[in-house]
């Protein structure tokens, strides 16, 4: 089923307030605590919803820096170098992608020191070719996801031309 106007109404919430009880969000959306409930248990089941963890600052973990490192791997050994990827702390987030290289990875650091020690590990891997790193300046967008929720909801209360 898709996101509709009180999915998207429930999300913003969810975004806004993540730390409210589901009785307080009834209340505010102005709705029955079980219709709440269902349209969460959906949203869960349909994988809109994937976790209510909090959201940690590798920063403030004493990770202060933030690079993208490209991988590129032999050919037929990116599982083997996805599981070695996974064993190194430092590397916050990896993706196979098409372009110039084969993973793409998100990699943190106490320092640029610390940085070059985490490549190291990662060119010594013998199916890794070689690696391209850039380092994040300064982040411009954050991570957000209320912008296209809001989006998906708008297209769905919109009529439709006939």
């Amino acid at each position: 089923m898709p996101v509709d106007e009180l999915d998207t109404r429930i999300l913003r919430l969810l975004i806004e307030q993540p730390r409210t009880s589901v009785r307080e969000y009834a209340r505010l959306l102005g709705i029955a605590r079980g219709t709440l409930q269902a349209r969460l248990d959906r949203l869960e089941r349909d994988g809109v919803i994937t976790g209510t963890g909090p959201f940690l600052s590798p920063a403030a973990l004493g990770h202060p820096v933030l690079a993208f490192v490209h991988v590129e791997v032999t050919q037929g050994h990116l599982d083997e170098v996805g599981d070695a990827l996974a064993a190194v702390p430092e590397i916050v987030e990896a993706w196979s992608i098409t372009g110039g290289g084969d993973l793409l990875t998100r990699v943190v650091a106490r320092d640029n020191e610390h940085l070059e020690d985490v490549i190291q590990q990662l060119i010594q891997l013998p199916a890794v070719v070689r690696t391209r790193t850039e380092v994040a300046l300064r982040e411009r967008v954050p991570y957000r996801l209320l912008p296209l929720v809001e989006s998906v909801g708008r297209r769905r209360a919109e009529p439709r031309p006939r």
